[in-house]
């Protein structure tokens, strides 16, 4: 008797209706967590009465735009509706946090790495994409005359709601919309950015207006970037860390280790684009908007520029870089046909050309690095630590995500993967730079865009860095002085010692100045301290980076003493 009961209601529910009713059922885990959040702060009825209303209306406006007439309006709606949510529960469901503003442009920022992206959690974007399938559906396909009056009037709210959905973020400075039905809070964030696009100040750049003297060492200046490295997870910060080939190099080059340094943020654009534009804390959005690159000071103090992207292949750009940025670049190098696992060595094999060719020049040195997936990066012959991940023959850059389930024990074959490409795409890297570069005067800096979390203390979840809430390890990364100016030895060697575990990547751009021989003094007003001073670094992170319509960055601290080492427990017999 039930079951035919089931029926015959089944056969009244308007297909349309069901497949919202479905998508809206898929989505009650993002809502149960933020009325969730409204009580874990103690009780806060008028934010849950105005959440539930701003809910509903979002949920009328998806039955309205099921209903409007003009199949040409309304498809157009299903695609907007499906694109929004397959983006903001792809990246919910994987993080395991809310989508905000922040993360929405970053992720709009790193075109590059679109395909990568869809890639990189197979099961999570594969549900995703089922939710994003039926949202279409509901939306585009012919509704039934119906003279329903609630229909009728909803479909007149299904545009408005966007609308002022859209204005109520932006009023809110993009914050918000957590636990709303992901069809809309994608929409309005994709409506607040083009909105930012259309109205942002197209001024050109200034031109350099600092003096230089010219360099201040006889060899070249080489900025390396290495990608996803923990700066725990190496033998010059942990006693139990990965063989770097920089603690014994085999040659009489000074290494300066300023320890476990802060990242500019956790995630690769950022970190990167400060580090190619400058900026301190206070200003680096004004920075990145309008100073010089690094490449522009270059060309001041008459250095050729050479740019080494080992991540990305057949001229595509990333981190944020554009035509503008590229024209000031003499010497583009990509490794089109070369296998993901040669690459840093075939970028330490140039390195080495540039070194020992006589000339003085910038280089910026993008790495294959350590990002995910590991279980490929590295050749059997440096598989030192196990156990560890199976193969899975990927020769991608950064993606698909190596297969973990959140289970502990997957932790330790992944950390233990990781561990092997650092043997390879550092160790081996540097013992080969040191071996064969003729490295003289040259001042090499090395560091990682961003630290990463390995969830050692058990904590639930897959992601690694990026995230909006992180662990202190996203943000704790490598940071070394090799070679320099004879003269400047001594200071360099005092400068490690006073700053160790204690400065920031923000130091980088001005030391790169100061190399090039633009007076201290005047780069620190513009660009804040180098690695040379004394003066106290914050000693933060940025964790909320692209900061928006009005809001303010967020900087997270970093206690030494609660840094994470790499537990021998993973492969100790």
């Amino acid at each position: 008797m039930s079951v035919n009961i089931i029926f015959k209601i089944l056969k009244k529910i308007d297909l349309k209706l069901g497949l919202i009713m479905l998508f809206l059922a898929l989505g009650i885990a993002e809502f149960s967590r933020r009325i969730a959040m409204f009580f874990s702060d103690g009780f806060q009825p008028i934010a849950i009465i105005a959440f539930l209303i701003l809910f509903t209306l979002c949920v009328i406006s998806i039955a309205g735009s099921a209903y409007i007439r003009n199949i040409f309006i309304r498809w157009i709606l299903a695609i907007l509706f499906a694109v929004s949510s397959l983006i903001v529960d792809g990246y919910q469901w994987t993080i395991g946090d809310f989508m905000d503003y922040g993360n929405f442009i970053t992720m709009a920022q790193s075109g590059g790495d679109l395909g990568e992206a869809i890639a990189q959690y197979g099961f999570y974007m594969g549900i995703a994409l089922a939710k994003a399938a039926i949202i279409a559906i509901a939306i585009g396909i012919k509704p039934k005359n119906s003279n329903h009056m609630p229909l009728k009037l909803a479909r007149y709210t299904a545009i408005p709601v966007i609308l002022m959905l859209t204005i109520l973020l932006y009023l809110r400075g993009g914050e918000g919309a957590s636990g709303l039905p992901s069809s809309h809070n994608g929409l309005s964030f994709g409506l607040l950015y083009g909105y930012e696009k259309l109205t942002e100040d197209k001024r050109p750049r200034e031109p350099v207006s600092l003096k230089t003297n010219g360099a201040e060492t006889n060899g070249d200046i080489i900025l390396i970037i290495d990608e996803s490295v923990a700066g725990a997870y190496l033998d010059i910060n942990s006693k139990n860390g990965v063989y770097s080939g920089l603690n014994n190099p085999k040659s009489q080059i000074s290494v300066h280790n300023f320890g476990l340094a802060a990242a500019i943020t956790n995630c690769s654009v950022g970190s990167n684009i400060t580090m190619r534009f400058g900026g301190t804390r206070e200003n680096y959005r004004e920075t990145i908007k309008r100073k010089p690159s690094i490449w522009a000071y270059a060309k001041a103090a008459n250095l050729e520029t050479i740019y080494i992207d080992a991540q990305r292949t057949n001229g595509v750009y990333q981190n944020r870089m554009n035509d503008a940025e590229r024209a000031l670049i003499d010497q583009w190098i990509q490794y089109d046909d070369i296998s993901v696992l040669q690459r840093d060595q075939h970028a330490a094999d140039d390195l080495v050309g540039f070194l020992n060719d006589d000339k003085q020049q910038l280089i910026i040195l993008n790495k294959v690095g350590a990002h995910f997936p590991v279980s490929d990066k590295f050749p059997d012959s440096h598989a030192q630590y196990r156990p560890m991940l199976k193969r899975e023959n990927f020769d991608i850059a950064d993606g698909p995500k190596d297969e973990l389930d959140g289970r502990k024990s997957n932790w330790v074959l992944y950390r233990n993967s990781y561990r092997n490409t650092l043997l390879w795409n550092v160790g081996n890297f540097f013992d080969h730079i040191f071996a064969n570069a003729k490295i003289g005067e040259s001042l090499i800096i090395y560091t990682s865009d961003h630290g990463q979390t390995f969830h050692e203390r058990g904590e639930y979840g897959e992601a690694t860095h990026c995230t909006p809430n992180p662990q202190i390890e996203e943000g704790v990364i490598p940071l070394v002085a090799i070679g320099g100016s004879k003269m400047a030895q001594d200071i360099w060697a005092k400068s490690a010692k006073i700053n160790h575990d204690k400065i920031s990547g923000y130091r980088i751009f001005p030391t790169l100045l100061k190399s090039m021989g633009f007076a201290q003094d005047d780069v620190e007003k513009f660009y804040g301290p180098n690695l040379f001073s004394v003066k106290k670094d914050p000693y933060t992170f940025n964790i909320k980076f692209n900061a928006r319509l009005g809001k303010n960055p967020i900087f997270q601290y970093i206690k030494s003493d609660k840094i994470v080492h790499p537990p021998i427990a993973d492969h100790k017999k």
